[in-house]
């Protein structure tokens, strides 16, 4: 049986990873939508990215658009297989 990822266990993490699953494998969001979507401020946001990224599970790249700085997330190869596990592990403790 598949184990629950304390990483992504999250509620606000879970909300990260789930938006991010959504786009395809190489598609990324932009910081301000991601955390306008989900409803959390910019330092929580920031807190719970940098978590995700540390574990590997997004990749997080800064740019400049138009001169102004942007940063742009996306759920990387490792993410999305840990993402995966933990919905399959949830399934199976929603079966009992």
């Amino acid at each position: 049986m598949p184990e629950l990822d304390k990483i992504i266990h999250s509620p606000a993490r879970l909300k990260i990873m789930a938006a991010l699953m959504a786009l395809g494998p190489s598609d990324q969001l932009d910081f301000s939508t991601l955390g306008g979507t989900l409803g959390l401020t910019d330092g929580n946001l920031g807190a719970h990215l940098q978590t995700l990224e540390e574990a590997g599970y997004i990749k997080i790249e800064k740019t400049f658009v138009a001169r102004k700085p942007r940063t742009f997330v996306r759920a990387t190869t490792r993410g999305r297989a840990r993402f995966e596990e933990h919905v399959e592990a949830l399934r199976e403790i929603c079966k009992v």
